[in-house]
């Protein structure tokens, strides 16, 4: 009972103080477990009114320090993000974990290490590695120009340490566990998923979407993303954190996408076996997949969804 009681509580204060986006909302870390918290960033796309902040950081308050999950994607953000922990503990944050490349999850590192010039941070190596390869700087310049120059002064602080797969890493008490050698590729071929063993927590970076869509690029794997999500519902955990969207237990902050990602490769498959180019296959496939169709970007990511499955199911020849 004092456990509920202390987690009402500090929703509540966060609440009261929590950070103000004009005409998007309150945003502040709610708690999921004991000492496992999540904010839960606006679906749009990184732009001017909500200063380049869309994605989830998550933060575990271990025995004397903070971990932070994916601080955000800009300096700025960064420095939000620390604002918003500060009202909720006034330990200093020692470590921070990247789940992937792509810069609206991590160029808020830069806060950390300004404030905490001790912290760890880590990540998957080719993140690391294609971080410093140019897709660092390349992500400070889309977020400046996303947020019409409103994240002015962001640079790329890179990740610290490199995981591996099933490595254990223990913090200030609370230990993780990295997972990402799945199928090698799923959101991008940088992804890690940190399990927090403590409140059975698993954050997912962007392997798992709610309520929005985002690309599959050139370094993505549909099918080898489908299996990371089943690899992760398999894990049996009581919360999933998506790397946006609201959180969960698996039936729904996981399956939802992973249905979706199902019908894609059903109807795909279908239409393959038909020999139909993938602008055939998309209006039947709209059909089987109404449900989604209020998800922020349905519209404009629908059509490459279909013909990006369509390349891997050609190249496999399934």
């Amino acid at each position: 009972m004092k456990k509920l009681t202390l987690l009402f509580a500090l929703a509540f204060s966060t609440l009261a103080n929590a950070w103000v986006i004009d005409g998007l909302g309150d945003y502040k870390f709610e708690p999921i477990a004991d000492n496992t918290y999540v904010m839960h960033g606006p679906l749009d796309e990184p732009n001017k009114k909500n200063h380049g902040f869309m994605n989830n950081p998550g933060m575990v308050i271990g025995a004397n320090g903070v971990i932070v999950i994916d601080p955000g994607g800009t300096y700025q953000v960064g420095q939000k993000v620390i604002e918003e922990i500060k009202k909720i503990t006034d330990k200093p944050v020692i470590a921070a974990f990247n789940t992937h490349v792509h810069g609206d999850h991590w160029l808020g590192n830069q806060a950390i290490m300004e404030q905490y010039p001790g912290a760890k941070i880590y990540a998957h190596p080719q993140m690391i590695a294609q971080a410093k390869d140019g897709a660092g700087d390349s992500w400070v310049g889309i977020m400046d120009s996303s947020t019409e120059g409103l994240s002015h002064g962001t640079i790329a602080v890179y990740p610290t340490d490199a995981t591996s797969h099933l490595q254990e890493i223990t913090v200030a008490g609370e230990t993780f566990k990295i997972h990402n050698d799945i199928t090698g590729v799923a959101h991008t071929n940088t992804d890690i998923m940190i399990e927090h063993i403590g409140s059975k927590t698993l954050f997912l970076g962007d392997n798992d979407l709610m309520h929005r869509f985002g690309r599959f690029d050139s370094t993505s794997d549909m099918h080898g993303n489908i299996k990371a999500l089943e690899y992760a519902i398999d894990l049996g955990l009581n919360h999933y954190v998506p790397g946006h969207g609201p959180s969960g237990n698996a039936e729904n902050a996981v399956k939802p996408f992973l249905n979706y990602l199902l019908i894609v490769q059903d109807e795909v498959k279908k239409g393959y076996e038909e020999d139909l180019a993938d602008y055939e296959i998309k209006p039947t496939a709209i059909k089987q997949l109404s449900e989604y169709a209020d998800w922020h970007g349905f519209e404009g990511q629908i059509g490459k969804h279909i013909g990006k499955m369509l390349l891997e199911i050609e190249e496999l020849d399934i």
